[in-house]
C-alpha cells in the first residue's frame, strides 16, 4: 500500500465479534464489502491503486468468511447488514459503500438502514437484491462447493478472464476454509435474496454499477433488467477483459472508476444556503419533486436550455419544468463539478427514452442569498435534445406555454 495508507489499525465493534481494519484518514470512509467465498483482502489491489485524498479505507470480513470462520450463525443477509451497519456507525462519519457480488445485497440493505451516513453506493458485479433464483439442481452445485478446493477453482476459472494465478490460488485457499454449512447458507443469501428487491430501492442516493465485460454470471441483461431500474439515479461502467472478479482482474481500472464517481458526490461541505454550489441542484434531481427544486431556486430564477426555444422565468414555472424533466430521465449521474465565483459547472450523463444516451453540462449561477437565480443547460446530441423538448411540451401542456419548446416541424 502507499505510505498514506500504510498505517493500519484494527478495531472491534462494541458488544460483537466484528473487527474492521482502517487505513489512512479522511472525512469520508470507503467501506469495502466482499462477495461469496471471498474475504476482506480481495479489495487490496483496488485500495492500493486509489490516490484521491481525503478518504479513509475500511475492510472487514463477513461472518463465516475470512478471519471469522469460527463465528456463530445465523449467516444471512440480516445478520451481515447488521454487522456492516455497526461498523458504519462506529466510524461516525460519512461513508461510501463499495461492494461486489453477494456483498452488494448487504451494501444496499446497509444504505437503506443508514441513509443519513451513506453518501453513495458502488455495486460491482451486483447480484439482484431479489435473488438469482437458480434451478435447485444448479444451486446445489454451488451449495456443494464447501471444502472442495478443486471445484471452487473451476468455478473461479469459468467466471473470470484474467485472474492472476497467485490471486486464484489465494482465493481458493480463502474459500476452502469456509465451513461447508456456511457455504450453503451463503448460497441461500444470493440465490433467494431479499423480498425488498422486488420493489424500487428505498435508497435514493447516487449509485455506480459496474461489471466485468465478460462476466457470464452477472450479465449486462441482468443489470439492465433487474438492477438499474430499482435505483433512482445510477451510472454504469464495464471493465474490458474482465469477468466476475473485475476488482482483482483489473484493480487499477476499477479504482479509477470509483474515484471518478467519488468526485461527483455531495460530501459534507459547509453551505451558506440551500442552493450553494451544485449540491442543491443534485439533491433536487434526487428528489424529483417540485418542493425539492423550489428549495434551491430564487424567486426570479431564469432557465435557459438547448431543449427550450425561449427561456422559462420565475420559480413556479421553472420548478414545474425541472420536475417534469427529472422524471423523463431513466438514469442520471453527475460525473464532474467545478466552480468559479458564483458559477458552478456540472457535467452529467443520462439515459432516457428506452436507453438513449444523453450528455450535457449545466451551469448554475447563484445570487447573494446563495440560491440559484440562473440555469443554463446544454444537451447533446441534437436528436435527443429535440425529442426531449417535444416530450416536455406534452407533459407541461397547460402549465408552461408551448411556445417555450421546439416543435416537430
Amino acid at each position: 500500500m502507499t505510505d498514506a495508507k500504510a498505517l493500519t489499525r484494527t478495531e472491534r465493534v462494541a458488544d460483537g465479534d466484528t473487527r474492521f481494519r482502517r487505513h489512512g484518514s479522511g472525512g469520508t470512509a470507503l467501506v469495502f464489502v466482499h462477495g461469496f467465498l471471498d474475504d476482506q483482502y480481495v479489495w487490496d489491489g483496488v485500495i492500493d491503486a486509489m490516490t484521491a485524498p481525503g478518504f479513509e479505507y475500511v475492510q472487514l470480513d463477513l461472518a463465516g468468511s475470512g478471519d471469522r470462520t469460527s463465528s456463530r450463525g445465523p449467516f444471512d443477509l440480516t445478520r451481515f447488514a447488521r454487522d456492516v451497519g455497526a461498523v458504519v456507525e462506529a466510524l461516525d462519519k460519512s461513508v461510501v459503500l463499495v461492494a461486489q457480488s453477494m456483498g452488494t445485497l448487504v451494501a444496499e440493505l446497509v444504505a437503506v438502514d443508514h441513509g443519513d451516513r451513506v453518501r453513495g453506493l458502488v455495486l460491482l458485479s451486483p447480484v439482484p437484491l431479489a435473488g438469482v433464483h437458480l434451478p435447485n439442481e444448479t444451486a446445489e452445485q454451488f451449495r456443494s462447493l464447501g471444502g472442495n478446493a478443486e471445484a471452487q477453482r473451476a468455478v473461479r476459472r469459468q467466471l473470470s478472464v484474467s485472474l492472476p494465478e497467485a490471486e486464484l490460488d489465494r482465493l481458493v485457499a480463502v474459500g476452502e476454509r469456509i465451513p461447508a454449512p456456511v457455504v450453503r447458507d451463503l448460497v441461500t443469501c444470493w440465490n433467494e435474496g431479499d423480498p425488498r428487491g422486488n420493489n424500487a430501492s428505498p435508497y435514493r442516493g447516487p449509485v455506480l454499477v459496474g461489471r466485468g465485460a465478460e462476466d457470464g454470471f452477472v450479465t449486462d441483461e441482468v443489470i439492465t433488467a433487474r438492477v438499474l431500474p430499482r435505483f433512482q439515479w445510477a451510472a454504469t461502467f464495464a471493465v474490458d477483459k474482465a469477468g466476475h472478479w473485475a476488482h482483482v482482474e483489473a484493480p487499477a481500472v476499477v479504482a479509477a472508476r470509483v474515484e471518478t464517481f467519488l468526485s461527483t458526490l455531495p460530501f459534507d461541505r459547509p453551505e451558506t444556503a440551500p442552493g450553494q454550489g451544485g449540491s442543491g441542484w443534485r439533491n433536487a434531481f434526487a428528489g424529483k419533486t417540485a418542493d425539492d427544486f423550489a428549495a434551491a431556486f430564487a424567486a426570479d430564477i431564469v432557465l435557459e436550455a438547448s431543449v427550450l426555444a425561449i427561456p422559462v422565468e420565475g420559480r413556479e414555472k421553472v420548478k414545474a419544468t425541472m420536475t417534469q424533466a427529472s422524471k423523463i430521465y431513466e438514469s442520471l449521474a453527475f460525473v464532474r463539478e467545478a466552480a468559479q465565483g458564483a458559477m458552478t459547472y456540472l457535467e452529467w450523463e443520462a439515459t432516457a427514452f428506452g436507453g438513449m444516451q444523453i450528455y450535457g453540462v449545466t451551469v448554475l449561477t447563484k445570487g447573494g442569498d446563495g440560491r440559484i437565480n440562473h440555469v443554463a443547460i446544454h444537451h447533446r446530441p441534437l436528436g435527443a435534445a429535440l425529442r426531449f423538448s417535444l416530450e416536455m411540451r406534452e407533459r407541461l401542456a397547460g402549465t408552461v406555454d408551448s411556445s417555450h419548446f421546439h416543435t416537430a416541424e
